[in-house]
């Protein structure tokens, strides 16, 4: 199971929004999850190879955040917002350069080819 916190899946409801093989390695691929735009990022050889996060970048108001560049900050896994460059935790969305910009988070998993996320 593709879970930090294996507690989640218990009282979690999870939704199939594409194909593992639709993710590509070390980018990310947009999907439309509930009525919003959600950035998949795929990093094979971590530990949670699957990391959703909120596609619109909170400053620039754009979708643009599945087209940044993926890196780590002090062992922090981030992406860089395109427009901006500030730094997200791909873990809890949080900003590292600014703490009143954060962005959503779900859980997420690949269950027999499958990517979920929960709700």
């Amino acid at each position: 199971m593709n879970l930090s916190n294996a507690a989640v899946a218990k009282q979690t409801t999870w939704q199939a929004v594409c194909q593992a093989t639709d993710l590509v390695a070390d980018s990310g691929v947009v999907v439309w999850h509930e009525g919003a735009q959600v950035a998949l990022f795929y990093l094979p050889g971590q530990d949670q190879a699957v990391y959703a996060i909120d596609n619109r970048d909170p400053r620039s108001g754009a979708n643009i955040i599945g087209r940044g560049l993926l890196g780590s900050v002090q062992d922090e896994l981030v992406v860089a917002a395109p427009l901006y460059k500030q730094h997200f935790s791909l873990r809890d969305g949080r900003c590292l350069e600014d703490a009143g910009q954060r962005l959503r988070v779900w859980p997420v998993r690949v269950v027999a080819g499958q990517v979920e996320i929960g709700q």
